[in-house]
This record gives C-alpha cells, structure tokens and sequence, in this order.
C-alpha cells in the first residue's frame, strides 16, 4: 500500500489512490495513509460475522461512494464471495509474495524454503473466486539463499513486491492490459510496437 501511495504521488503517474479501506481499525496501514493525505474507511469485518454478503455490501457502497476503477489488495486476509468477485472481474488485483502457481495460500516463504527452490518471488495478479489463481499480470524474482529463513526471504520478496505493484498499476491505468483466459497481454506504449514489457530483474 505505501508503495502504491508513494508511486502515485509522481507527477507522471497516471492513477491516484483514493481511498485505503480497511476491514481491521488496527491495521498499520490506515495510519500511514491518513500522513499520506489520502483517505481511510474502517469496515470492521468482525461485526457481520460469516455473512460475508453483508460486509461486501457496506465495502460496495464506500467503493461507489469513492467512484473506484481498480481495487489492489494489499494484506487483505478476508475472502470475498464468488458475487463480488464477478462484479469486480478484471478490476481487482492482489499482490501474493511467491511466484505462481507455485505456493499459494499461507506461508508461501515457508513452501518454498521446504520444497527447496532456488528462486521465489512476487505476482501481481487479478482475483478470481479461487485463492491465488487468477491471471498473472507482473512477477519479479528473488534469489532463495542457502541461509533463508521465512523472515529473511520475505524481506527480499518485500522489494519486488514494492516493484512489481506500481508498475503492474500504471499499466492498468494506462490501458495496456488486457484479460484473454487464462493469459494477461500488455500492449507497448505507442509507437513502440517492438517493445518487450518484462518484470523486474532477479533481487539476490
């Protein structure tokens, strides 16, 4: 979120952060937010119980209240229900700290460090109703070192993410990307046809 928030801060960004939501009062993230002048909305989660329905329909009217074109999860542990996943479909990213397919779910630093990989890494994605399995819009690799620990991989993942997230952004708000299935395409600028878009370089 803070990278996103300092990211659209440049002058030549072509999106703006218009409101933090978030489902926790505690979260971290409100306070760095409100410093940033940009907006916060608390919708306690705990208060709707398992109806998930209800809580998305409070999110909802806050998203249309703020007049939202993209949402980018950022830490945002609750699952939403297939319905508001559908309405947001090709509008709504998270950013998941391994590089899919590989080690969804929780602990992913922990996967990888137990299957023994060599590289790990970040996926911006777009959500679908399944966990971690939509398509992939941006990855950026970190090299997995022999001393790692969930902690210390995590940390090294931590600057891709930061990398991956604003570009994977700008494209968007560019109007570059588009969803063919399974498979995300980035168009080059104009006038550029040949150019290759590539993730960010492998952080060792």
């Amino acid at each position: 979120m803070a990278a996103l928030i300092k990211a659209a801060g440049e002058e030549d960004f072509p999106a703006e952060v218009a409101v933090v939501i978030s489902n926790r009062a505690d979260a971290g993230g409100l306070e760095k937010a409100r410093a940033s002048g940009v907006p916060t909305v608390t919708i306690e989660s705990k208060s709707f119980g398992k109806d998930r329905s209800a809580f998305e329909a409070v999110l909802q009217s806050a998203l249309d209240q703020h007049s939202i074109d993209l949402i980018c999860l950022a830490g945002f542990m609750r699952l939403f229900t297939a319905e508001f996943v559908q309405r947001w479909h090709g509008r709504m990213l998270n950013i998941h700290p391994s590089l899919l397919p590989s080690f969804p779910g929780l602990d992913p630093q922990g996967q990888a460090l137990r299957a023994g990989v060599k590289i790990s890494g970040a996926t911006v994605h777009f959500v679908i109703p399944e966990t971690d399995a939509g398509p992939i819009l941006m990855q950026g690799a970190a090299a997995v070192r022999d001393d790692d620990t969930p902690q210390t991989l995590a940390a090294r993942i931590l600057v891709q993410e930061h990398r991956c997230y604003p570009r994977a952004v700008q494209l968007f708000a560019q109007g570059r990307v588009s969803i063919e299935g399974r498979r995300v395409r980035i168009q080059a600028p104009p006038g550029d046809a040949a150019r290759t878009i590539s993730s960010p370089p492998l952080d060792e």
